[in-house]
C-alpha cells in the first residue's frame, strides 16, 4: 500500500498505479476489473451506491451518483478511464508499475494518463462529503474501462446500455486540460473545448508469396513500406478552427508575436509545442508493422497500422487523400472512426473553471485549446453531454507534460496533484 505521510491524492494514485490496467488494444488488455473494485470501494466508503457494468469479462465501468444541494440544476459527468497504454519496463529508469516517488514527482504508467485524475476526482469527492457537505448539483462520477483503444469496449458501450447513468446531466469534465504551460517565461493555462476526430486504419499490400532468395518482383513487404514511407513524410497543411484560432490570439497576447505564423506562436510554448503544433493540422503517424514468418520466406501479405488525428469536418477528405498517397494497390481497413467536437470557450461551466483556476492561482491566463487526441467525452457527446477537459495541474515550467501521455517515465508532480485536487474540489463546490 501507499506511504501514509503522502497527500491522499497521491497515496490513491500511486494504488492505482500499482493495479496493472495496460491496454494494448483491440480487445487485448489486461481488464479494469481490479482498479474498478478499487475506485468502488472508496466510493462506497463515501456513503455512495455504486454500480459496475462490465459487458467484456474484465473490461469493468463503475459509477456512482453524488447528490447535490440543488438537485434542479443539470448534473455534471466528472469522468476517468482506468486503463493505461502499455510500458515497456526496460526503456524506464523506475519500475512502470510501482507508483514510487521521488525528487517530488509521482512515476509510473498512469501518473499523467489518466491515473491522476482519477485520484482527484476520488480525494476531491472525499473532502466535500468528509466535511458533511454536497456539491453544488448532482455529480456522475464515472469510471470507464478500453479509453486506450477508442472506448470501444468501454465507454461506447456504457454510453448505449447504461444510458439512465448520465440522466439529466449536459456537461462533463474529464482528462487533458486546466494543466499550466510556460509561455516566454509566463504561465497559462489550457482549457480543452475539442478534440480533433479519430480515425484509425489499417494498410494491407498483398504480393506473391516465394522464397526469399530468388529475384522476386511482387513483394507485398516493399509495396508496404514504400506507402508508410510516403505516408509518414506527408505534411499535412494548417487548417485552423475557431478554437485553434482563439488559441493562437492567446498566445499572441501574452508574447506580442504576430498571428501570421502558428508554428512559431507555438514554439513560444516550450515544451508544449509539438503537442499545441499538431491541433493546427491532421496527422497521420504509422505506428504498428505486421509482416512475414520466416527469415527466407516473402510473406503473401503485410500490414500496417496508423494513426489519423483529423480537424474536426475533414475526415472524408483525409481518408480519400490517404488512398491517393498509397496508390490503388493498397487496401485501406478502418479499424476505428470517431466524431471530432468543438465547444465554443463560453458559458457557465467554462465561466466556473476559469473562476476556480484564477482563485488558486490569481492573473493567470486560460487559453482554449484543441486536443490533438481523444477522450470519452467522445461518446458522451451521443447522449447530448458537452464534454470539456479539465484536470488541473500547475506544473514546473522546465517539465515537458505533453511529453509524458504513452512516454517513458511518465511523471507528474506530487504538488501538482495537490494543487489540482484544491482547483477541482473548488469547482465541484461552487459550479
Amino acid at each position: 500500500m501507499s506511504e501514509p505521510q503522502l497527500p491522499e491524492v497521491v497515496r490513491l494514485a500511486q494504488d492505482l498505479i500499482r493495479i496493472d490496467t495496460s491496454n494494448f488494444g483491440g480487445g487485448n488488455a489486461k481488464g479494469e476489473r481490479e482498479a474498478a473494485e478499487y475506485v468502488g470501494a472508496h466510493l462506497e466508503s463515501l456513503g455512495l451506491q455504486t454500480e459496475y457494468y462490465e459487458p467484456i469479462p474484465r473490461r469493468t465501468n463503475v459509477m456512482a451518483r453524488v447528490p447535490g444541494r440543488d438537485s434542479r440544476k443539470p448534473a455534471l459527468v466528472v469522468h476517468g478511464h482506468l486503463d493505461v497504454v502499455p510500458a515497456m519496463a526496460e526503456d524506464w529508469s523506475v519500475d512502470p508499475f510501482a507508483g514510487i516517488v521521488r525528487d517530488g514527482m509521482l512515476w509510473g504508467r498512469g501518473a499523467v494518463d489518466m491515473k491522476n485524475m482519477d485520484a482527484m476526482i476520488l480525494t476531491s469527492v472525499a473532502e466535500i462529503l468528509r466535511a458533511g457537505e454536497q456539491p453544488e448539483r448532482d455529480l456522475v462520477l464515472a469510471f470507464f474501462a478500453d479509453e486506450e483503444n477508442g472506448g470501444v469496449e468501454g465507454s461506447s458501450l456504457v454510453v448505449k446500455e447504461r444510458p439512465e447513468w448520465f440522466a439529466g446531466a449536459t456537461e462533463a469534465i474529464s482528462e487533458v486540460g486546466g494543466y499550466s504551460i510556460t509561455v516566454d517565461d509566463r504561465r497559462a493555462y489550457l482549457l480543452q473545448v475539442g478534440e480533433k476526430a479519430l480515425i484509425w486504419i489499417r494498410l494491407v499490400a498483398k504480393g506473391r508469396a516465394g522464397h526469399g532468395s530468388r529475384l522476386h518482383e511482387d513483394n507485398a513487404i516493399i509495396k508496404l513500406a514504400e506507402a508508410v514511407a510516403a505516408i509518414g513524410r506527408t505534411r499535412w497543411p494548417i487548417r485552423l478552427t475557431p478554437t485553434t484560432t482563439a488559441l493562437l490570439q492567446g498566445l499572441s497576447d501574452l508574447t506580442g508575436r504576430p498571428l501570421d505564423d502558428p508554428d512559431a506562436l507555438a514554439a513560444a510554448s516550450g515544451p508544449a509545442e509539438a503537442f499545441l503544433r499538431s491541433t493546427f493540422r491532421t496527422t497521420t503517424n504509422p505506428t504498428v508493422l505486421t509482416a512475414g514468418y520466416k527469415h527466407n520466406v516473402i510473406p503473401e501479405r503485410a500490414e500496417a497500422l496508423i494513426d489519423v488525428r483529423v480537424i474536426p469536418g475533414t475526415e472524408d477528405d483525409v481518408l480519400d487523400e490517404l488512398q491517393r498517397i498509397v496508390g490503388d494497390d493498397i487496401a485501406i481497413e478502418t479499424v476505428v472512426r470517431d466524431i471530432g467536437m468543438e465547444t465554443p470557450f463560453e458559458g457557465e461551466l467554462v465561466e466556473a473553471m476559469v473562476a476556480s483556476l484564477g482563485r488558486h492561482d490569481p492573473g493567470v491566463p486560460v487559453i482554449p485549446y484543441l486536443l490533438g487526441a481523444g477522450t470519452d467525452n467522445k461518446a458522451l457527446t451521443t447522449l447530448g453531454i458537452t464534454g470539456y477537459g479539465f484536470a488541473p495541474l500547475r506544473l514546473p515550467s522546465d517539465l515537458d507534460f505533453t511529453g509524458m501521455f504513452h512516454g517513458v517515465d511518465e511523471r507528474v508532480p506530487v504538488e501538482s496533484l495537490v494543487f489540482g485536487q484544491h482547483v477541482l474540489t473548488d469547482l465541484l463546490r461552487t459550479y
